[in-house]
């Protein structure tokens, strides 16, 4: 009986591990496929690469990836940098409507894209932004930043304030107090706000659709959504399984590396005593 519950719990673990993970070894074991091929029920990959190299040779599915990264960076340095002073203001810095604006700030993230899609259009228009990166950077920064600012906040309140006070004795300013004290402290929440608004970025779609109009601008979501057939009644489904599978590998191989990171800072602040 005592082996029951071990036996159970593997058990379980086993089914969530199945159930998260096939179907995107499905699509992998797709993403070989071919014609016919792609109806008929197989577990095993074949390895036949037809579709990936049609995938970079029918489309520039190559600057695609290119333009996914260099927006998805530069919304983490972006976002991290904002929310690490803003969050020493916010937890470190007593002032009046302290809570009013975090508050607000986080209530922010609880509107759906929709409903702020026609003023980013308007504001990205406005500033010539249109058809360009820095457009898809700065429409990204409103979904990344609010959470990047709580949950940094939230592992910054948490730190003793001795170490502060220690620094502005010897005569520390706040911008030193921040780069050279807190930000060593803070790896966890850094790696776990910055991958998550990395993941944020790299999948985003309804903005990175409205925002670009060439294909040479488009992000990996969009292009993969516009991979088209012979006809636009015949998709290539095997190509869309592998450009798929590409963009999705490079998350999964991220969380698998800062796993540890991830929890420990997602779990700060979670328990105290």
């Amino acid at each position: 009986m005592s082996g029951r519950p071990g036996i159970l719990f593997f058990l379980g673990v086993g089914l969530i591990v199945l159930f998260a993970g096939f179907p995107f070894y499905y699509a992998v074991v797709s993403s070989f496929k071919s014609g016919s091929d792609l109806f008929e029920v197989t577990y095993l990959p074949m390895f036949d690469l037809a579709n990936y190299r049609a995938v970079f040779t029918e489309q520039p599915f190559g600057r695609n990836i290119l333009n996914s990264v260099v927006v998805a960076l530069a919304v983490v340095v972006l976002s991290l940098l904002l929310g690490l002073l803003a969050a020493y203001a916010l937890a470190r810095v007593s002032f009046r409507g302290r809570g009013l604006l975090l508050a607000t700030i986080l209530s922010v993230s609880m509107f759906p894209q929709v409903a702020v899609l026609t003023g980013m259009f308007e504001m990205i228009r406005a500033f010539g932004l249109y058809n360009s990166l820095p457009g898809l950077i700065v429409a990204n920064m409103v979904l990344t930043l609010p959470f990047t600012v709580w949950v940094l906040t939230t592992f910054m309140a948490d730190l003793p304030r001795e170490l502060e006070e220690a620094a502005f004795v010897d005569g520390a300013t706040p911008f030193q107090v921040v780069r050279l004290v807190f930000l060593p402290l803070m790896g966890p929440a850094m790696a776990a706000t910055g991958l998550l608004a990395f993941i944020v970025a790299w999948n985003e779609f309804l903005f990175a659709l409205t925002f670009t109009l060439t294909n040479d601008m488009r992000t990996v979501p969009v292009a993969i959504a516009l991979i088209t057939g012979a006809t636009q009644y015949e998709l290539p489904w095997g190509n869309i399984m592998a450009a798929s599978v590409i963009v999705t590998a490079p998350l999964i191989l991220l969380v698998l590396v800062f796993q540890r990171r991830i929890v420990a800072g997602l779990t700060a602040g979670a328990v105290k005593g």
